[in-house]
């Protein structure tokens, strides 16, 4: 680390990184200044001047304290440290002045704006700004931009900071926005008018300091003070983002990211952001029976007690689905093993292998992604699969780091070594291309289109033994939010899907919406939705969504973290754990529990680790026997990205995007 800098900020002496700017080192001594286009993940850009603070022996006049390093200033007589002051006359002068200029041109929308309440430029303009104007003139208006399904525009707020621009073009890899004009003329806008091709979009409405960019799924149904907020954790994916759930009564009316900086920093995909719609469509809220072909509601009672007795005495298998906290698995599991039945959560085929951490998590944390030199991409298309993390490799590749792919070649948003499309390309890899170990931090990436085929497992064994040789660290990057968990307290079968559902009379389906059960066997769905499984079901029992239950939810790199329940579920639905615990003892194998926290202690029994939340277990490393794979290409796993599981299915918001989406990949004709 270079030697540490003093400086007198406010009368206050401390010591920085020289590297620093002096907005930074006032956070590191507790002051507070106002800025509007500075973000500490983006680059620099300088242009709001809210920042200003007063220089002593500086030049005359207030400096940008988000543009200038501590490095540079000069030390004052005799060697003193440089003096800096944040609340002289001068520097209050100067953003009285800034915010004048601001308000200029801003609209009085306040009443009607959806950032009110939350609005940096309100609370800048009440702490830092004059309660007059002496501006006569008409204000400047802006066309609005459609930027899609997601983000609402209102322009003429807009101040200029430039934080969209550049998040899309640095974070999100797009080049669809930026600024035109001079001066009064100067805005921002799209490309050719285009709507935003990212994943990623919905970040700007958290980055916007004004009322510019906001949600248009949301517009004008809350206010920030009406609603009761909740830190949860997102299982549209497998990165477990960090959220934060808002609810206005029962109902959840948007989700918003929280920062982890190990997890998901402070971005969420899209999907997360704008899939709570789909809470509320679509919901099983009674248990039906099926009789003579169709459904009918039912009571409680009623389909517990026929549950019960579908599944006594009978070849009982269970289908773990993609979106079940880690305690359901658990009950679903210890219910089965009770009646001698098979249980499986690979519901896609992968072959993950049971029992041995380090071939279905690896040994990579999210994090090393950002120290990593090389990273190599093994049968996936992060840009699809997990966006944040997609986000999080473009920011190391813009570091330096080189990355390659065995895979489909797509556009991932930065540039990469193509390496090949088939398993051969691998076996090529561990044969020639690596003469050894490297000498740089490293880090092999394998997704789940890559260990879907029948020979998944010689695709792993391939890409372990690449990590092995060049001493790089290994990250299986899943896209179900609840299959870490469910690997992790064993629901898996010898020989996977097809074994368990081999011969099987009777099939419990815990939300497995992803799998196509054949006729014959009785089928009792589980779930939130009424999504494929429940279509295919002779008993449903309504359970609740991740929003409206505790639950642990393990992500891609093994990380344990709680999801908190921010509503309850709609009508006779119940807590999984509850349902399960219930038809335990309709069956006469009762659980031994009948709380969460009785539940969670036996969980903590059988897999320790689970106890330490937010903590990534090391992984003894344990390589799968080599094995050659077969001749076949890899394939892209997600067709679309907007339909992964039964919320999105049923959101009305993710329809719409995957409409755009569809529209915007057809190819264009050409005007005759």
């Amino acid at each position: 680390m270079a030697d540490l800098r003093k400086l007198i900020i406010d009368g206050k002496e401390i010591e920085v990184d020289p590297a620093m700017t002096i907005l930074q080192a006032c956070e590191v001594a507790g002051i507070e200044v106002p800025r509007f286009c500075y973000h500490e993940r983006l680059s620099i850009a300088g242009n709001c001047r809210m920042c200003l603070v007063e220089v002593v022996g500086g030049p005359p006049k207030p400096a940008a304290s988000c543009a200038m390093q501590v490095k540079d200033m000069r030390p004052g007589p005799d060697g003193a440290p440089p003096v800096v002051k944040t609340n002289s006359p001068m520097v209050k002068k100067a953003r009285e002045g800034v915010m004048e200029f601001l308000l200029i041109n801003h609209p009085l929308d306040c009443p009607i704006c959806d950032q009110g309440g939350e609005c940096d430029l309100q609370d800048q303009a009440m702490a830092y700004g004059v309660d007059f104007s002496r501006y006569r003139e008409p204000k400047r208006a802006s066309e609005d931009l459609d930027l899609g399904p997601l983000v609402a525009t209102t322009m003429t707020r807009c101040i200029s900071c430039t934080r969209c621009v550049r998040f899309t073009s640095e974070v999100a890899g797009i080049t669809q926005m930026g600024q035109t004009g001079r001066g009064e003329d100067a805005e921002i806008t799209s490309y050719l008018n285009q709507t935003l091709d990212s994943n990623l979009q919905g970040n700007i409405i958290d980055l916007c300091p004004v009322g510019a960019l906001t949600s248009k799924p949301y517009a004008f149904t809350a206010r920030p003070w009406e609603l009761s907020k909740t830190e949860s954790i997102d299982v549209m994916d497998a990165v477990g983002s960090n959220i934060r759930v808002d609810t206005k009564g029962r109902e959840v009316m948007r989700i918003l990211p929280r920062n982890h900086d190990g997890v998901n920093e402070e971005w969420i995909s899209d999907k997360t952001r704008f899939i709570w719609d789909g809470l509320r469509r679509q919901r099983l809220d009674t248990p039906y029976i099926r009789e003579n072909g169709k459904l009918r509601k039912a009571g409680w009672d009623e389909a517990l007690a026929a549950a019960a007795a579908a599944m006594r005495g009978k070849k009982v298998a269970a289908l773990v689905g993609d979106l079940a906290p880690v305690e359901a698995s658990f009950a679903l599991k210890a219910l089965v093993d009770s009646l001698g039945g098979k249980i499986e959560c690979r519901t896609d085929g992968a072959k993950l292998p049971a029992g041995n951490r380090s071939g279905y998590v690896g040994t990579a944390t999210i994090e090393d992604i950002d120290s990593a030199k090389f990273i190599q991409l093994i049968g996936t298309n992060p840009r699809v699969e997990a966006p944040v993390i997609n986000a999080r490799i473009r920011k190391a590749w813009t570091n330096g780091a080189e990355i390659g792919l065995v895979g489909e070649a797509v556009d991932l948003t930065y540039d990469y070594a193509h390496v090949g499309t088939d398993r051969a390309a691998l076996v090529d890899l561990n044969k020639k291309t690596f003469g050894g170990v490297l000498d740089v931090p490293s880090l092999i990436i394998v997704g789940q289109a890559a260990l879907q085929e029948a020979d998944g497992a010689a695709v792993l064994s391939q890409a372990m033994k690449l990590a092995e040789a060049t001493k790089s660290k290994l990250m299986i990057l899943h896209t179900a939010a609840a299959r870490v968990g469910a690997m992790d307290v064993g629901a898996v079968t010898e020989g996977g899907l097809t074994a368990a559902l081999e011969g099987a009379d009777v099939v419990y389906n815990l939300g497995a919406d992803e799998v196509e059960i054949a006729a014959g066997p009785f089928v009792i769905y589980q779930g939130s939705h009424g999504d494929r499984g429940a279509h295919r079901a002779d008993l449903i029992l309504p359970g609740a969504a991740y929003t409206e239950e505790n639950g642990l939810f393990v992500n891609t790199e093994g990380r344990p973290q709680l999801a908190m329940r921010a509503s309850f579920p709609p009508g006779e639905a119940k807590e999984n754990w509850a349902i399960l615990r219930a038809l335990s003892a309709e069956i006469g194998e009762t659980l031994p529990f009948d709380s969460l926290a009785q539940l969670r202690s036996k969980l903590v029994e059988a897999v320790p680790h689970l106890a330490a939340i937010d903590a990534v277990a090391q992984n003894d490393w344990s390589p799968v026997a080599l094995q050659e794979p077969a001749t076949a290409t890899f394939r892209t796993l997600v067709k679309d990205f907007y339909m992964t599981n039964p919320i999105a299915r049923a959101s009305q918001t993710m329809a719409e995007c995957s409409a755009q989406a569809k529209a915007r990949s057809a190819a264009p004709l050409a005007a005759e």
